[in-house]
């Protein structure tokens, strides 16, 4: 290459080129030709150098040199310098002409293209011909210029090559492309003569506008005409059998390939590959790959994208790791579709080894395959690598950028995600609507309603609200901070509204329970021409989530199989879970029986109903049938088991099911399987899963703080909250929540003052629940008059504000405050609930206040109809076996409508105990014995009472069946503690 310049500069010197002989002219232009192929021109700066030095001698005249640096020029991708090259040749030729139109739309630039032909047309009064119009006709249809390809349509009928078949067919495919089916139509039906070629424009044509019936019906006339359909024809029409749900027609279409002998093309295999994967049939898609004889490339991409699409990632990375063993060379489509798959497994070792791969063939400097790594290591939570990645590109296309916003949203860092779409910005690059998308889904994630208002107002004024995909991720964002105010002035603003627009709103109402307003808005939506999807179903049947509310869930569930989405397996699983929230369990069980395909949701639907309801039995009876008929649970499965597991070893069996059946356990089930330990006391269980939990994320410091409270090491819990600000983590709402239970259980003042002052600082005494809290917090901790001051200053009270301090007047027997606060909270318009009921009956009993205490219970189920619970009974048995009503207390316990608790019958068995009542004492003894989990203070009340009526015998006898069930008596424990 040294050699060249020098070269060309000694025959321009010798300035006698134009003066030599024809043989010598033709020598200097066969070294010219030579000089410009591509073992010498490799770069564009020897390329322009040759350019010039054509110019000064004369040369770039001549025909075969303008067309070599034509050829060139589009080849390194500049047009411009093609078209200047075409316009400073004197006489261009209708030759060069055709030449320069098709390296132009080899390279797709088909805008330039376009722009030499009108220049063309100008200056040479249209010289072109049947060659030139098929690729300016092709470049309009790229461009989508119908306008355009009606001008070039004018010159083809001036010129008279309208009758050119090769012509008509460009014109019938552009006019398609572009949408106008009718001009298609009406090409074809003047073309004198059509080839397969022109057949097969016009069935695309039809198939790519949605016109699927007729794309068939001319397909049948093809047929019928006596053409054999080609490889191209068969490689058209199939996709479009699976993105229309054709099954039938897809396997009809693969059978007459097979028929036509055409099933052995490389490309044929491929494409039906993709039509079995589009309809969900790997099995078959896969039957077809493994019985080719010889697998190239495309097939291999097709099955790789085939289980990628479908989220069959194991089988996707398992086709990848034979192709790789059958020593086919990858390229970027395979590494895109491969590294979607690695992604999804959870395991960084796949996708470490992909990117080797990608390394070793040098296809990690493609956009696309960079852009596929941020994205696997974003959500492998490898967001370190993800970001290294991208900061070792120098020019970052929008795809990165989008990608690197993508990856940190996908791994929680929203506020990265929204610094990392400021950056972009200030690099100067445009964002586009997936960009917005994604940064409104952060700030939605997020709750940021700030950076949502900013986002909103970009939107606004770069222009984006004309998009309804961003205009949507909007409506969805107020939604999730609560504005659904503000979602709902948007919706009435927006430009444009499509059924997801509607659907957001329907579930952002079902959101905040306000079913009759979904209802009231899905009958809108019908008066508007939007009709409902799956999906609008799906959103509001879980609003009809109470007992009332099962008749209009009914009527929604008639018309899922008037409209024909009866067969949908998401559908039925939100109606089996609507069914067990209204309470009958019967309609949700026969629904799932009634399924032809349940999915694991479908599973998890009914066991979370049957848990909801405490049929803890039937949940594992579902368990244990799921896994006989072969269907594999998953964790929300496990979340259903692990809170209702009675005995320590059950819990054990689910959690190795979990270790055997899972590459990994996420974050909510290891803190359920903590949370299942710390109920079997198994502290150190509890420590070794915490090791496993992600010491950034507050969730993991709040579940080891809950443990240690639930397992009564209140200190150790305390120590949690101290490491947690140790490592830099902020408390939330949660984790201040559990610090004041842990200084309640203590009931220490001078603690509980260190929190309060903490709680100020960081402004958590603004939430309503802190404040709940700590009214609790101060009661139990002995300071009564802090309490009130607190509530006093409360300025909104809900009422958990006033059940907490009706509880902390009763804790201190103030009975007669107790009561005057719970009239006030009346007379402010708060209804009491049932925990309020509860907070004022115990403070009654412990007054030992009867009549108010009765007049109370008789109110809450007259007045306010709340339905007692165990625990309301409880109190009133308290009270009334306290105050010597031993039979009004036993005769309540008969009327029960439930099982009574052993704590209740123990409460009024001490009562018996307390004031001689044998036969009271003896009918509640005998109700405790029955009792599985009856405890061996039961045994010894029972016996004290026989004992103190003088019936020994009884006594012993009692003594003695305590012993034979291994009961030993609890010894007496004296606590002196020192301050």
């Amino acid at each position: 290459m040294k050699s060249l310049p020098s070269t060309l500069l000694g025959l321009l010197q010798k300035r006698r080129l134009l003066t030599t002989s024809n043989h010598q002219l033709s020598a200097t232009i066969q070294n010219f030709t030579l000089f410009l192929s591509p073992l010498h021109c490799h770069s564009i700066e020897s390329l322009n150098k040759l350019h010039s030095l054509l110019i000064v001698a004369g040369l770039i005249q001549d025909t075969t040199f303008a067309r070599e640096i034509i050829r060139k020029y589009a080849s390194f991708g500049l047009p411009h310098s093609v078209l200047s090259v075409y316009r400073t040749t004197t006489r261009p030729s209708l030759l060069l002409l055709n030449f320069t139109v098709r390296c132009l739309s080899d390279h797709g630039f088909c805008a330039h293209l376009i722009n030499l032909f009108a220049w063309s047309g100008r200056w040479n009064s249209f010289r072109s011909d049947n060659f030139t119009f098929p690729f300016v006709i092709k470049s309009c249809a790229a461009l989508c210029s119908q306008r355009l390809g009606k001008e070039v349509h004018c010159v083809v009928l001036r010129t008279g090559y309208d009758g050119n078949l090769v012509v008509q067919t460009s014109l019938l495919d552009m006019y398609a492309k572009t949408g106008c089916v009718e001009y298609a139509e009406k090409v074809f039906d003047e073309m004198p003569e059509r080839d397969l070629v022109s057949w097969n424009a016009l069935v695309c044509g039809y198939l790519s506008n949605g016109y699927c019936r007729e794309a068939f019906e001319v397909f049948r006339e093809m047929l019928a005409a006596g053409l054999m359909p080609s490889v191209s024809t068969f490689v058209s029409v199939i996709p479009f059998c699976a993105q229309v749900g054709e099954c039938s027609s897809g396997k009809s279409l693969h059978g007459f390939a097979i028929k036509c002998g055409v099933l052995d093309d490389e490309a044929m295999a491929p494409t039906l590959i993709s039509m079995y994967a589009g309809f969900s049939d790997l099995y078959s898609a896969r039957k077809l790959f493994e019985v080719m004889l010889a697998k190239n490339l495309v097939a291999w991409n097709a099955m790789i994208s085939a289980y990628a699409k479908i989220g069959e990632s194991v089988e996707a990375c398992g086709v990848f790791q034979l192709m790789h063993r059958s020593d086919t060379r990858p390229n970027v489509v395979t590494l895109v579709s491969v590294l979607l798959s690695c992604g999804n497994l959870a395991n960084a070792c796949y996708g470490e080894s992909v990117h080797a791969i990608g390394i070793k063939f040098g296809l990690t400097s493609n956009v696309g395959v960079v852009s596929a790594l941020v994205s696997m290591y974003a959500k492998l939570g490898e967001v370190d690598a993800a970001q290294c990645l991208f900061n070792s590109v120098s020019e970052k296309s929008l795809l990165l950028w989008n990608s690197m916003i993508s990856g940190f949203l996908l791994d929680g860092l929203c506020h990265k995600s929204l610094g990392i779409f400021i950056d972009m910005i200030a690099s100067g690059v445009i964002p586009d609507a997936i960009s917005m998308v994604s940064v409104i889904s952060a700030c939605s994630t997020s709750q940021d309603l700030r950076s949502g208002n900013s986002a909103h107002a970009y939107i606004v004024r770069n222009g984006f609200y004309l998009d309804t995909n961003v205009m949507n991720g909007l409506l969805s964002m107020y939604s999730a901070c609560d504005q659904f105010d503000a979602s709902l002035k948007l919706f009435h603003k927006m430009k444009a509204r499509n059924v997801i627009s509607w659907n957001i709103l329907i579930s952002g109402l079902v959101k905040i329970s306000d079913t009759e307003g979904s209802v009231v808005l899905f009958r809108q939506m019908g008066q508007e021409g939007v009709k409902f999807d799956v999906i609008t179903l799906i959103s509001i049947i879980p609003g009809f989530n109470q007992v009332d509310e099962k008749a209009k869930g009914m009527s929604f569930h008639a018309l899922v199989i008037k409209s024909g989405y009866s067969s949908d397996t998401p559908l039925n699983n939100a109606l089996i879970s609507m069914y067990a929230n209204c309470g009958d369990i019967e309609a949700s069980q026969l629904l799932f029986d009634s399924l032809e395909i349940k999915s694991v949701v479908s599973w998890n639907a009914l066991m979370t109903g049957c848990r909801d309801h405490n049929l803890f039995r039937e949940v594992m009876v579902l368990f244990d049938q799921m896994k006989m008929e072969g269907q594999k649970p998953n964790s929300v499965t496990l979340l259903n088991l692990l809170p209702i597991c009675i005995f320590h070893q059950q819990g054990k069996s689910v959690h190795a099911f979990a270790l055997r059946n899972f590459l990994t356990m996420d974050s909510p089930l290891l803190t359920s399987t903590m949370c299942m330990y710390a109920r079997f006391e198994n502290l150190e269980y509890c420590c070794l899963l915490f090791e496993l939990l992600d010491k950034r994320n507050i969730i993991s410091w709040n579940t080891m703080m809950s443990v240690c409270l639930q397992s009564r090491h209140v200190a150790n819990a305390i120590t949690c909250f101290k490491e947690s600000l140790t490592v830099g983590l902020q408390p939330d709402s949660i984790t201040i929540l559990t610090l004041i239970s842990a200084i309640s259980f203590l009931g220490s003042l001078e603690l509980a003052e260190c929190v309060m002052s903490y709680i100020i600082r960081k402004g958590f005494n603004k939430n309503i629940s802190v404040s709940n809290a700590l009214i609790d917090m101060y009661a139990k901790s002995g300071s009564i008059s802090i309490a009130k001051g607190l509530f006093d200053s409360l300025e909104d009270k809900d009422t958990i504000t006033w059940s907490a301090i009706i509880n902390g007047f009763g804790i201190h027997g103030d009975c007669v405050a107790a009561l005057d606060l719970f009239s006030k909270m009346q007379e402010a318009g708060l209804k009491p609930d049932d925990v309020t009921i509860i907070s004022i009956l115990s403070a009654c009993s412990h007054s030992g206040l009867v009549e108010e205490a009765r007049v109370i219970f008789k109110s809450m189920i007259d007045d306010h109809r709340i339905e007692p619970r165990m625990e309301h009974y409880a109190c009133m048995v308290d009270l009334l076996g306290r105050t010597g009503y031993l039979e009004e207390a036993y005769d309540l316990i008969k009327r029960l409508p439930f099982k009574p608790s052993s704590t209740l019958l123990e409460s009024l068995l001490g009562a018996c105990q307390s004031h001689g009542n044998v036969e009271i004492g003896e009918s509640i003894g005998k109700l405790l014995v029955e009792l599985k989990n009856c405890s061996s203070n039961s045994y010894v009340m029972l016996s004290n009472i026989y004992a103190v009526d003088g019936r020994w015998i009884d006594s012993g006898t009692v003594r003695y069946d305590m012993e034979m069930k291994g009961l030993r008596k609890e010894p007496g424990v004296s606590l002196i503690v020192y301050s």
